[in-house]
C-alpha cells in the first residue's frame, strides 16, 4: 500500500513537471480562470440592456406619453418616433428590436372601458433578449394604463413590492461570474486529464511507463490528483481575485464547503476526460470529442437553463451528468448560504457517478494498455 501510495505520488509529480513545459496549456489555464471569467460575466448578458425601441403615436394622448417616458434605460435607449408606414422598413432592417403601434382614441377607449388593443412588433432574431423584453414592456403599459385609471396622486387598491433575497439589484454579474467559474471548472478539468494521457501517447512516454512496475489504476489515480490540483488552485485564486475582487460579487455561504464538492467534482470530471482520451487517436479528436461533451453539459445541467424547465425524460437523464449536481451545489451554496445538511445529496451523487466514470476510465484505459503492450 504504501508503494502504491508512493507511484501516485511520484506520477504526479511528474504529471506536474510535465504541465510545466506545455506553455499553450499553461496560457489556457491562465486565460480560462482570468480574463474568459471577467469578460463573461461583465458583457456575456441574457437580459435586456439597451433595447432599441421606436414607437408610433398614433394617439398623441396623455397616456400615450407616459407609456413613452416609462421606457428607460438601462432596459432600453430612449424611444424614436416613427410613422405607421414606416414599421416594416424599420423591422426588416433590424433598427429596432421593438416597435409600438398606440392606436387612435387609445386613452378615450380605456376612460370608456371600451376594449383596444396595442401592438407590439417584435425582432424575434434577437431571441433572448424579444422574449424578455416584450414581457418588459407589456408590464410597463400594463402599470401605466393602472396609474392613470388611478388618477394623478392617488394610491392603488393593492401594492405588489417584489424583493430579491440574495440579489436585490438583480445584477447578471453576479449570476454570471460564478457560473462562468463553475463552467470552466468543467472544461478544464477535462482538457487537462485528458490532454495528459494523449501527450504521453504521442511523445511515447506512456511505453516508458508501461515497462515499469506500475499498474494502469496507479497512472490514472496520478493523472486525476494532479491535474485536479492545477484546476482547483486556478479556480480558487480566480474565485478571490477575479470574482470576489475584481467583478466585486459577495459571497454568501462557505468557500470551504464549496471547494469540497469542487474536489469531489474534479475526480469525477478528470476521470471522464481520461475516458474520452481513451477513445480518441489524437490530440485534435480528443479536443473535439470533449467540447461536444463540453458544451451538453453546459446547456443543460441547470446553469445557463432551469432544469425544471426540461422535459422531463431529459431532466431524468441529466441526473446521471456530474455537472447537473455540481451546478446545483455551486448555486445553494455560493448564492443562498446552504449547508452540508442541504448539499450532502449533491456531494453524494457526484461522488458516486464520478467513482461510475472512474470504473469506466479504468476499464477502457487497461484495454488501451494491453493494446500497446502486443
Amino acid at each position: 500500500m504504501k508503494r502504491c501510495l508512493s507511484n501516485i505520488f511520484q506520477l504526479g509529480i511528474k504529471e506536474l513537471f510535465s504541465l510545466r513545459f506545455d506553455p499553450v496549456m499553461l496560457f489556457l489555464i491562465a486565460y480560462m480562470f482570468t480574463f474568459a471569467v471577467f469578460e463573461e460575466a461583465q458583457n456575456a448578458s441574457v437580459g435586456v440592456v439597451n433595447a432599441a425601441v421606436a414607437i408610433v403615436d398614433e394617439d398623441r394622448s396623455q397616456l400615450s406619453r407616459r407609456i413613452s417616458d416609462a421606457l428607460l434605460p438601462p432596459y432600453f435607449k430612449p424611444p424614436e418616433s416613427l410613422a405607421i408606414d414606416e414599421i416594416d422598413a424599420a423591422m426588416e432592417t433590424a433598427c429596432y428590436t421593438f416597435v409600438i403601434d398606440i392606436p387612435p382614441g387609445f386613452q378615450a377607449d380605456i376612460l370608456a372601458g371600451r376594449p383596444t388593443e396595442v401592438q407590439l412588433n417584435v425582432d424575434a432574431t434577437a431571441m433572448g433578449m424579444a422574449g424578455t423584453g416584450a414581457g418588459y414592456i407589456q408590464r410597463i403599459i400594463a402599470q401605466e394604463v393602472h396609474a392613470f385609471l388611478q388618477g394623478e396622486g392617488a394610491a392603488p387598491e393593492v401594492n405588489i413590492v417584489t424583493r430579491a433575497r440574495f440579489n436585490p439589484n438583480m445584477e447578471a454579474t453576479w449570476y454570471q461570474g460564478v457560473m462562468s467559474l463553475t463552467n470552466n471548472i468543467t472544461l478544464m478539468a477535462m482538457l487537462l486529464a485528458g490532454a495528459a494521457l494523449i501527450r504521453e501517447r504521442e511523445h511515447g512516454t506512456i511505453e516508458h511507463l508501461l515497462v515499469m512496475p506500475l499498474r494502469p489504476v496507479e497512472i490514472m489515480l496520478a493523472k486525476v490528483w494532479a491535474n485536479g490540483l492545477v484546476v482547483i488552485i486556478a479556480a480558487s485564486l480566480s474565485l478571490f481575485i477575479v470574482v470576489q475582487g475584481a467583478l466585486a460579487v459577495p459571497i454568501h455561504g462557505s468557500i470551504l464547503l464549496y471547494f469540497s464538492g469542487a474536489i469531489i467534482y474534479l475526480f469525477s470530471v478528470t476521470s471522464l476526460g481520461i475516458y474520452l482520451a481513451t477513445l480518441a487517436r489524437s490530440m485534435p479528436q480528443f479536443g473535439l470529442l470533449t467540447m461536444i461533451i463540453y458544451v451538453i453539459m453546459l446547456l443543460l445541467s441547470g446553469g445557463n437553463t432551469p432544469l425544471e424547465s426540461m422535459p422531463t425524460e431529459l431532466q431524468a437523464i441529466m441526473q446521471w451528468v456530474p455537472s447537473t449536481h455540481f451546478v446545483s451545489l455551486a448555486q445553494a451554496i455560493l448564492f443562498r448560504d446552504a449547508g452540508l445538511a442541504v448539499v450532502w445529496p449533491q456531494f453524494a451523487a457526484i461522488a458516486a457517478i464520478g467513482g461510475l466514470f472512474f470504473l469506466a476510465a479504468l476499464l477502457r484505459f487497461r484495454k488501451t494498455v494491453t493494446l500497446l503492450q502486443g
